[in-house]
């Protein structure tokens, strides 16, 4: 029950590379749980929540942007990863980077430039949907604080 799997494939890679990534992402949601203000779930608590709700309702939105920048570190890390997946990986099975690799040693293929094009605008799209979302919280933040010095 508790031995290795069987035969090397997704299940071996996908061990290997929780492994590896484990500790980054750890180090950043503790940085973050570091910082928590532990009164936040002390009021939470005597206001009459449970743990669990505490966690669902107070630690976890506070924490959640540690918990998204460690999964696109991990999943950054994971994809660049080759050799750890080279070593894991059975006869049956590959990786994304592994199947780039393999066609890049014969020559650059129109499908490595096409995988290219759309990893970098994926990228591009990301970049872009996160700008539009921080200046939309920007602007709502000073509407707030514009509405509460008028308030006062």
């Amino acid at each position: 029950a508790f031995g290795w799997p069987e035969g090397r494939g997704v299940s071996t890679i996908t061990i290997a590379h929780m492994t590896l990534t484990l500790s980054y992402v750890a180090v950043i949601v503790q940085s973050r749980l570091a910082s928590l203000d532990v009164s936040l779930e002390e009021a939470a608590m005597d206001l009459g929540a449970r743990p669990a709700r505490v966690f669902l309702l107070v630690t976890l939105p506070i924490i959640s942007p540690a918990l998204i920048s460690g999964w696109l570190l991990a999943f950054t890390i994971s994809l660049d990863d080759l050799v750890i997946a080279s070593f894991v990986s059975g006869p049956g099975s590959s990786t994304l980077p592994m199947v780039i690799f393999s066609k890049v040693r014969l020559g650059v293929s129109p499908d490595i430039n096409a995988l290219a094009t759309i990893m970098v605008s994926l990228v591009t799209v990301g970049v872009v949907i996160a700008g539009l979302v921080t200046r939309r919280s920007v602007r709502v933040r000073q509407r707030d604080l514009e509405m509460a010095a008028g308030v006062h």
